[in-house]
Order: C-alpha cells, then sequence, then structure tokens
C-alpha cells in the first residue's frame, strides 16, 4: 500500500511539474513533460479517453453497448494519468499566483535556467527517434526550427476578452500542451491574453474560467488524437519535426530580451550563463539517470529470463 501512495504522488508531482510550466511564458508543458518521463503516457490516455467518449457517445444511443467505449478506457493507465492530472491542475494555480510573479521579478534568470533546461532536453526527440537521421531529416527539423523561431518573435497582440476569443485561444493555446517546444502560456501572451487569464485565476472568475476551460477540452480532444495518430504511425518524422520545434522556441527563452521580442545586448553574463549551465546540467543527469535505469531493468530481466 506504501509502495502504491508513494507512487501516486510521484505521478502528482511529474504532473505538478507540467502544470507549473504553462504557467510560465515560454516554458512548454510539453517539454517538462519529456524531461519528467509522462510524455507518452499523457498522450497516449489522452488519446484513448477521447476516443473511449467518442465511442459510448456514438454507441449507446444506438444500441451497440458500452464495449468498444470500455476497452478505450481500459488502454488508459489511470494509476499515471489521474494523479498526473490532478496534480497539474494543482500546481498550474499555484504557480500562477505565486511562481509567476517570481519569474517576473527575476526574469532574465528564470529563463536563463529554463533555456538550459530546454537545450539539455532536444537531445530526448532527437534520441527518441529510434533510427539515424539522415540529411532530409536535418532539413526538416531546421525548417519547423526557423518557424518556431519567426513564431516566438512575434510581437503581442491585444485581443479583447470577447468569450468567442477567449474560447478559440483557449483551444489553440492547449495544442502547446502536447506539443514540446511551444508554450500554451507564450502563445496567451502573444494574443495579449496572458494577464487577463492570470487575473481571472487569482479573482476566481468563474464565467472566464469555464469558458477558458471549454475551449481546452476542445482544443485538446482534437489535437491529441492527431498526435497520437503521427506518433504511432510516423513516428520517427514527428519526433524530427518536435525535435524543430523544441529548438526554434529556443528563441523565447533567450534571457536578454525586451517584452517586445528586441534582443538585447547581454548583461550579467557569468551569473546568466551559470543559470544556463544549472538548467543543462539538471535534464542532463535526468537523461543519464533514467538511461542508467533502463540498462539496470534490462539487464535484470536477461538475468532472469523474463
Amino acid at each position: 500500500m506504501a509502495n502504491s501512495v508513494g507512487s501516486y504522488l510521484f505521478n502528482a508531482v511529474r504532473g505538478g511539474a507540467v502544470g507549473a510550466s504553462e504557467a510560465l511564458p515560454g516554458i512548454s508543458g510539453g517539454t517538462v513533460a519529456l524531461i519528467v518521463g509522462l510524455y507518452d503516457k499523457l498522450i497516449g490516455g489522452a488519446g484513448h479517453m477521447v476516443s473511449g467518449i467518442k465511442r459510448y457517445v456514438t454507441d449507446v444511443p444506438r444500441g451497440r453497448g458500452k464495449e468498444r467505449a470500455q476497452e478505450q478506457f481500459r488502454q488508459v493507465d489511470w494509476s499515471v494519468l489521474v494523479p498526473a492530472l490532478v496534480g497539474m491542475v494543482i500546481f498550474l494555480v499555484l504557480a500562477a499566483l505565486l511562481l509567476a510573479p517570481l519569474v517576473d521579478a527575476y526574469t532574465q534568470y528564470a529563463y536563463a535556467l529554463f533555456f538550459g533546461l530546454v537545450l539539455a532536453c532536444l537531445w530526448i526527440p532527437y534520441a527518441g527517434a529510434g533510427r539515424p537521421w539522415k540529411a532530409g531529416h536535418y532539413v526538416v527539423a531546421l525548417v519547423f526550427a526557423t518557424a518556431a523561431f519567426l513564431l516566438t518573435g512575434l510581437p503581442g497582440a491585444n485581443l479583447p476578452t470577447h468569450p468567442v476569443v477567449v474560447f478559440l485561444a483557449a483551444a489553440v493555446a492547449v495544442c502547446a500542451l502536447v506539443l514540446p517546444g511551444l508554450s500554451g502560456s507564450f502563445i496567451l501572451l502573444t494574443l495579449g491574453l496572458y494577464e487577463p487569464t492570470i487575473n481571472a485565476v487569482g479573482d476566481f472568475d468563474i464565467a472566464y474560467l469555464g469558458i477558458f476551460a471549454l475551449g481546452m477540452l476542445t482544443g485538446l480532444s482534437l489535437f491529441v488524437k492527431l498526435l497520437q495518430f503521427l506518433l504511432e504511425n510516423f513516428h520517427h518524422m514527428t519526433l524530427v519535426v518536435l525535435t524543430g520545434l523544441m529548438a526554434g522556441s529556443l528563441r523565447a527563452l533567450w534571457p536578454w530580451q525586451t517584452e517586445s521580442r528586441e534582443f538585447l545586448t547581454p548583461t550579467d553574463v557569468p551569473v546568466t550563463v551559470a543559470f544556463m549551465v544549472v538548467g543543462f546540467a539538471i535534464v542532463t543527469a535526468a537523461i543519464v539517470w533514467e538511461r542508467r535505469k533502463r540498462t539496470q531493468a534490462e539487464a535484470l530481466r536477461v538475468s532472469t529470463g523474463v
């Protein structure tokens, strides 16, 4: 029982890390999900949940029963997904109230730390592609890196907080949750809806948050199935594209830039670079630890013949 509770808490903390990242402009929840080892579980679980709900809605009214829907739900690793989602929501709210102001106060150092984290994290989709990269793969990655670089360099807009606008913005922003490299908060910031959304969380504006949540559910249900399909059928090329997106999105985390995305002359370089190195070292240590754990598990399976 103790191990089970510990596992739930561990998954809640991992989900919390993803949720907290989504409250910070420039930090991709998908990237953090890769770092903490939740990415495949989240995409696969969300995809099966969407399919299960869809089949339940279409099959039951037609008298076909619940079997196909239940089969999809059984493929979800609920012991990971549920605590991760709970942790995600809790830490998202806490980060919006507590962490975001701290990042605003020390933006240069915070972005330097995250820059190092994401830079090291590029190795995960690059190595996870499963096959050696060819020249064409590098070209594709470069194209998507350029697109992400240009997107994250766009100046911010100032859209109205009309319910339709909020709904559509949430639907687009949540796609960044499952795309490593792109930040949902950064998209909201670009659209001019980041501060209204943070204020709505702080003020518990139920109307705004309800519309925002509906937009998130709509966008997630549509996009996650597409990404699940691509990962299952075009795994190598999908990871090539994700690697490019992550590389190009580093532009959003460059510590020396203004709020309007204009580059600045580097200042306080030693301390800022030190934060980059710390971020890089954290992810590198996590990757090495994960690889060592997998190697030990494989050696154990071979020795026991399982």
